[in-house]
């Protein structure tokens, strides 16, 4: 981040002790410099470095696997899969034996980009397997044991991911056989640990019978290995040796090795056999898990709090998927202990008696109070387990103090948790989800915005449940549990905005898009729709004007009265479409392209068609590269033959930008679009009732919803009039069917109010129009366009008549612009470009 500027009229600080800092600086600027100059190489070592471009890629590995320096070698070695596709025969007689070679003093950069290599060769399946087990398994073999325990883990995932692979004799000879003694007490505890990861990923590859011949007697071995970390280890993989070996020798070998290891004497061993144990609970049938799991899981729960805090931290993140697993065991009091700890866990750290002593240092108090914090964030992961365990009907009475605490804990880390989860809390609840709507409004002004985020990924579904979900949630009165939810809302969005994180105020604002569901028009039109406009016109992000965007079309789509759609309507035209700034005409072009997604096609030729295409006499350069990329999509929106003038005029301005362009790069893509445009054409003729049926069907379904939001206004008008009554049934019905008739007919007319343009320069351009339509690749439309320029026909354009297929008012008036396209360089001039006014007076194009 740059620091911000001096405030204006201050004068700049010269002082002593300024020039000092300024010195300072330098220096550390100086310091941070010297490496980058130190690592320059001399011409010597350029030389050294330099290898004969004519080398073949073979030959030139080799070479620097004998003679290159370390990073040469390490650079063939991360090549080495690419080889391997190239020419496998080579690089496996050549390069893989000087590979060899050079791991056995390689550096650790380079061991780890050879088990990197080695392991993209596998995946790849760029030989065949025993190829690979052939040529490549003893290499890894031999460098699973590297002293250097990064590199060893590096060769040991190469390992496992092999194992996977290879064929079952194959590992019994090469990896089974040798890790009997590899296992030894008088081997290294490193071998030993190697040992016990390998035998969890063998036991997957055999049947259980040589498991218990082979594979058992080594694992009991290593159980009781006098190093704690291999017992640890080793207490891991039971849970993968018990997949391979069934039920039965579970329950006789496996399960009293388990026990013995919860009570070992080491904490990290009685940890693992915990964790080990959450995890096969499924495996074993009720009695032992109520009369051997159960006794072992209350003792531990019991013993937790004198523990380490690694022990609550793994409690507290296993609790629910345990109370999962042992639900229905419980007595009635062994029920309530476990709610108890629960709870008590969701508290841990914040109340006094978990204080801490006068005697611990401050870095220990807050070492503490991470774990503290860890604990409760698992807890609140827990929390939709906790639900049903308690069971929703109970929520409140034994759980809803907690979620309250869970809530406003003083930790983000929590809280984010909790926001997570909500919505799957909200469901369990269902018809008791109002008992937590303080909580969704507590968590909406929350100072965090991770928290935030965390929320609104599912804020649609939360709410849709909000309103639908309790006993009050009657359609005509959605907010009369949650009054303070659109402050909430408008709260959370400012402050996301007045923020440096863009994607979260990008994701609220698409997330809006689900409040016509939930509020009322009027609110939304009131409280949320000017805001939008206010984004589109000030925010300098282009997603989240995007976003603001695509919701403002949404909120118009649903908006049930015809004169704040008017507005809204008019607004965009003018502040946007005929807006001082190119910037807002482009976002005019992003608005018109979600309404053509959103609206039917019908709406977008009534109220934007003419708008959009008047933007072919936009002085900047990039609005009319920009109306070139959506004029197919403007087409689509015509149906023909109803639209017949309008696809004229679609044309007339084809031909005119074709005509009369002079930037190269909007020219280019006009003849791109002039050619995507003829090849639609095509596809009208041929297939249109295959290719466009469904498209549109859902058109008919958009027009239909659009005119009966129409028709539930009017009908609201009548009830108001009436003082509140409906009228009777029998003169409802017809006025139903008239306004239903009405609105369903589509008009073959159309009001076009003053669409023109000068064609002064269309004797200039004639011959040059004239040869292009005569050359061999002008097809379709593109020949039409360019004969077209030189008759009189299109010179003259008369409006048309008005339908009132939307409305009973006068429709809006459509705007034009006089004036032709200059001659900038693209992206020229700043945003705030001409003023575009409505001109509402219809005018004839002069001849």
């Amino acid at each position: 981040m740059h620091p911000p500027p001096p405030a204006a009229g201050a004068a700049m600080d010269f002082g002593q002790n300024s020039l000092f800092g300024y010195m300072e600086d330098l220096q550390e600027l100086t310091i941070i410099e010297r490496p980058v100059r130190r690592s320059l190489k001399t011409p010597e070592e350029i030389e050294r470095l330099t290898v004969d471009e004519d080398l073949s890629d073979i030959d030139r590995a080799v070479y620097l696997l004998s003679a290159g320096q370390d990073i040469q070698g390490a650079s063939v070695i991360a090549n080495l899969p690419f080889l391997m596709r190239q020419n496998p025969t080579e690089t496996l007689r050549r390069v893989l034996p000087k590979v060899r070679e050079v791991l056995h003093v390689a550096s650790v950069e380079m061991q780890l980009t050879a088990a990197v290599s080695f392991l993209t060769i596998l995946q790849e399946e760029s030989m065949p397997v025993h190829t690979f087990a052939h040529n490549f398994l003893q290499v890894i073999l031999l460098h699973v044991e590297h002293r250097d325990t990064g590199v060893s883990n590096a060769w040991l995932e190469t390992l496992l991911s092999a194992i996977e692979l290879l064929p079952k004799e194959t590992l019994r000879h090469e990896i089974l056989n040798p890790l009997v003694s590899k296992a030894q007490l008088s081997q290294t505890v490193q071998s030993r640990l190697v040992s016990c990861k390998i035998l969890g990923k063998l036991t997957n590859k055999f049947d259980a019978h040589s498991i218990k011949r082979e594979i058992l007697p080594l694992v009991k071995s290593l159980c009781q290995d006098v190093e704690y970390e291999v017992r640890s280890c080793m207490c891991r993989q039971l849970e993968n040796i018990a997949q391979g070996i069934g039920t039965e020798l579970t329950k006789s070998v496996v399960l009293p090795e388990l026990i013995e290891l919860s009570r070992d004497e080491s904490v990290s061993v009685r940890l693992a056999a915990f964790e080990t144990l959450v995890n096969m609970l499924d495996m074993f049938d009720t009695d032992d898990r109520s009369q051997t799991i159960l006794p072992l899981v209350k003792s531990f729960c019991e013993k937790s709090f004198k523990a380490d805090e690694s022990i609550l931290i793994s409690l507290s993140f296993h609790l629910g998927k345990l109370c999962h697993g042992l639900y229905g065991i419980f007595t009635p009091d062994q029920h309530l202990r476990f709610l108890e700890f629960y709870r008590k866990l969701c508290t841990l750290g914040l109340q006094q008696e978990n204080g801490h002593n006068e005697n611990q240092i401050p870095s220990q108090i807050v070492e503490h109070e991470k774990k503290y914090t860890s604990v409760r964030k698992n807890c609140a992961y827990n929390f939709p387990a906790m639900i049903v365990f308690v069971d929703p009907k109970n929520f409140h009475m034994e759980l809803y103090s907690t979620f309250f605490c869970l809530c406003h804990d003083p930790e983000v880390p929590v809280r984010y948790t909790i926001a997570i989860c909500f919505y799957e809390v909200s469901k369990l609840l269902n018809s008791g989800v109002y008992l937590i709507h303080k909580e969704l409004i507590t968590l909406l002004q929350d100072e965090s915005l991770e928290v935030l985020d965390a929320l609104i990924n599912h804020l649609p579904e939360i709410l849709e449940l909000m309103s639908t979900g309790g006993e009050s949630s009657v359609q005509e009165n959605k907010l009369s549990s949650l009054p303070d939810l659109i402050p909430a809302l408008t709260a959370a969005e400012q402050r996301a905005a007045a923020s440096l994180k863009w994607r979260t105020h990008e994701k609220l604002l698409q997330k809006y898009a689900c409040l016509p569901h939930i509020i009322s028009s009027d609110q939304i039109y009131y409280r949320f729709l000017q805001r939008m406009f206010t984004i589109m016109m000030t925010n300098n992000v282009l997603p989240v004007q995007r976003a603001a965007a695509r919701t403002l079309c949404i909120f118009l789509r649903y908006n049930r009265k015809q004169e704040q759609r008017h507005e809204v309507i008019q607004k965009l035209i003018e502040q946007l479409g005929q807006g001082k700034s190119y910037w807002n005409r482009l976002r005019f072009l992003d608005t018109c392209e979600f309404i053509i997604e959103i609206f039917s096609r019908s709406f977008f030729c009534k109220y934007f068609f003419l708008p959009v295409i008047e933007l072919t006499h936009d002085p900047v350069a990039n609005v009319r590269m920009k109306l070139c990329y959506l004029l197919p999509k403007v087409k689509s929106a015509l149906k023909i033959p109803a639209d017949m003038h309008l696809l004229q005029q679609l044309e007339l301005c084809v031909r005119k930008l074709l005509c009369q362009e002079k930037d190269k790069d909007v020219l280019a893509i006009v003849k791109k679009t002039v050619l995507e445009l003829d090849r639609m054409e095509m596809s009208m003729d041929v297939q249109l009732q295959k290719k466009n049926y469904e498209k549109d069907l859902l058109d008919q379904e958009k027009e239909r919803e659009e005119l009966l939001f129409l028709e539930m206004e009017q009908l609201e008008k009548e009830k108001h009039q009436n003082d509140g009554r409906l009228p009777s049934d029998k003169s409802f019905e017809k006025k139903r069917k008239e306004i239903k008739k009405s609105k369903l007919i589509r008009s073959q007319s159309f009001n076009n109010q003053a669409f023109h343009a000068k064609y002064g320069n269309l004797d200039k351009c004639a011959s040059k129009t004239s040869a292009l339509a005569h050359s061999p690749s002008a097809t379709g439309l593109v020949r039409t366009a360019m004969l077209s320029l030189t008759d009189d026909s299109f010179r003259t354009r008369n409006t048309s008549t008005v339908p009132a297929s939307f409305s009973s008012n006068p429709v809006l008036p459509s705007t034009s612009r006089g004036t032709g396209n200059t001659a900038d360089p693209k992206g020229s001039g700043s945003k705030d470009a001409q003023p575009r006014k409505a001109t509402l007076k219809s005018r004839k194009s002069n001849p």
